[in-house]
Order: structure tokens, then sequence, then C-alpha cells
């Protein structure tokens, strides 16, 4: 049975999980690659696929380092399983770079609850978020979230609060500098960069519908307990869960605001989403119930190859 397989933590489970990403990654590009392989071609798809392999990393060491789930590897099977269902999201690869870069700052943020190097874990936050904001601009909505761990870890100091500033200064200065080196225009690149839509008319397809439908409804039911939880955990671990579901939200804002909207910026929803769906397996006695959830995330894939 699969959800016993990866009840526990194994390091076969990260290459299982890693062979089912390359797999998915490969098929997923043969459909939307069109120009004659090459040693280039195969070189930046190459890399791509090292980005979407490192978020799985970094999530899998960020929940077990700060004990958002028990010691399983669902959570990563959950990950690998939503990009499966929706392949789109890693087609993007302005916004697979820029999902990472929010991952990094999520660790950051989140291992705030230690009270140790705060400034240094700010500073990073910032950083990261500026950055990821350089490559998706909505992705700043995730400055909110280190401010809500501020306030949730009660960090009072004046002096952390401008930390985040100084993070953000710093990236401008960076930024600045590389455009004025390689006579980038600011002005085309903010307007390219800056843009928001409500119009959905582009996953209007039986495949991204189904798809999302189903992530949607598994989000929706496993947040009702993932919440119902919160208050279950330990104080000291209160405010970590709350901020997943704080940077769920900021996900699901990102996803109606974007532009341009493909299918690439639910890729930001995976991480926490993966973290919700883990604590709820992780409640449920029913095995058959599990294998149920699993199984339809397995076979979703399959059956939108035939559409």
């Amino acid at each position: 049975m699969i959800s016993s397989f990866f009840s526990k933590t194994k390091p076969i489970h990260l290459v299982v999980v890693s062979i089912l990403l390359l797999v998915v990654f490969v098929v997923a590009k043969i459909f939307t690659i069109h120009e004659p392989l090459s040693l280039e071609l195969f070189g930046k798809q190459s890399a791509f696929f090292i980005i979407v392999w490192l978020s799985l990393f970094t999530l899998d060491f960020f929940v077990s380092k700060n004990n958002l789930t028990k010691k399983n590897s669902y959570k990563i099977l959950m990950f690998a399983l939503f990009i499966a269902v929706l392949p789109e999201s890693i087609l993007n690869s302005r916004l697979l770079l820029s999902n990472f870069f929010v991952l990094l700052a999520l660790r950051r943020i989140i291992s705030l609850r230690s009270q140790k190097e705060i400034k240094k874990k700010l500073f990073d936050a910032a950083f990261w978020v500026s950055i990821a904001s350089l490559l998706h601009f909505w992705a700043s909505l995730f400055f909110l979230l280190i401010f809500a761990a501020m306030i949730l870890y009660s960090i009072r100091s004046i002096k952390n609060w401008i930390v985040p500033f100084v993070g953000v200064l710093t990236v401008a200065i960076i930024t600045t500098s590389l455009m004025m080196v390689f006579n980038i225009d600011y002005q085309n690149y903010a307007s390219e960069l800056i843009g928001y839509s409500f119009d959905f008319t582009q996953l209007n397809s039986v495949r991204i519908i189904m798809a999302t439908t189903i992530l949607i409804s598994y989000g929706t039911w496993a947040s009702f307990f993932f919440i119902k939880h919160i208050k279950n955990k330990s104080k000291s671990y209160r405010p970590s869960f709350v901020l997943i579901i704080i940077t769920s939200i900021l996900a699901l804002m990102i996803i109606v605001v974007s532009q341009n909207k493909t299918g690439s910026e639910f890729i930001f929803l995976f991480a926490p989403l993966s973290i919700i769906m883990t604590n709820y397996l992780e409640v449920t006695e029913e095995k058959w119930f599990k294998e149920i959830l699993i199984w339809v995330l397995i076979l979703i894939p399959l059956v939108s190859l035939m559409l």
C-alpha cells in the first residue's frame, strides 16, 4: 500500500519521488517543447529540473526541521503528485525560480520560532522574497508573511522591524546596479513585470479545470482539519502552523491576480498545500481512505493524458 510505504521517512522515498518528478517533467516538456533536441536545450531543461528537485528538497528539509509534520514522506509525495496533476506548474522557468526563492524565504521565516539570529533570518527572508518578486511581481505578497511571523512570534524590537526593509533595499541596489551595467531599461522591465488580470479564460480547458477542482477540493477539505487541530499543537509551534495557512492564502491570491494565467502560478500553492495535506493524512485513521486520496492524485494525470 502506498500510504504505508510513505508513512515513515526513508532515503528510498526521496529517490522514488525524484524519479516520479523526473518522469512528469520529461513528459510535460515533450508535449510543450517543439524545437529540435540540442546540447543547449538539454542543459537548460536539466537546470530547470534541478530547480524543481531543489524545491522538493528544501520543502522536505524545513518541514522536517521545524516539525510541521510527523516523521513521514507524505509531504514530498504530495508535492510531486500535485505537480503531476497540474504539470503546467513547472513549465514557466521564471515562476519555478520565483517559487524556489519563496521556499528559501519560508524556511527562514518558519525558523524564527527559535528566536535565534532573528536579524539574519529576517534579512534573508526579505532578500529571497525580493529576488522572487523580480521574477514574478506578485510573489511580493509574501512580504506580508514576514510581518505576520514577527507578530505571531512576538518579535517587538523596532530594530528587527527595520531589517526586512534593509533586505529589500539591498536587492534594489544590486538590481539597479546590474541594470545600469548591462544597459537594461528599468521602465520596460517594470512594465512587463508588473500587471494583473482577473481573466481566467486561459485556464478554460477540461484538463486544467479537472486538475484545479481536485486541488481546491483536497485543499479545502484538509484545511478544515488542519485549522481544527492547530489548538492541539504545542504552544510554541502553533504560530508556525498559522503561517502555513497564511502562506496558502497568499498563494491563492497570487493565482487570482497573476497577469498571465497558464497554470504555472499554482506552483506557489503546492508547498503549503503539501504540508496541510500531510497533516490531514496523519490524523486520518482509515487506511483505505488514505489510499483512495493518493490513488486519485496518481490516476488524474493518466486520465489527463487521454483528454
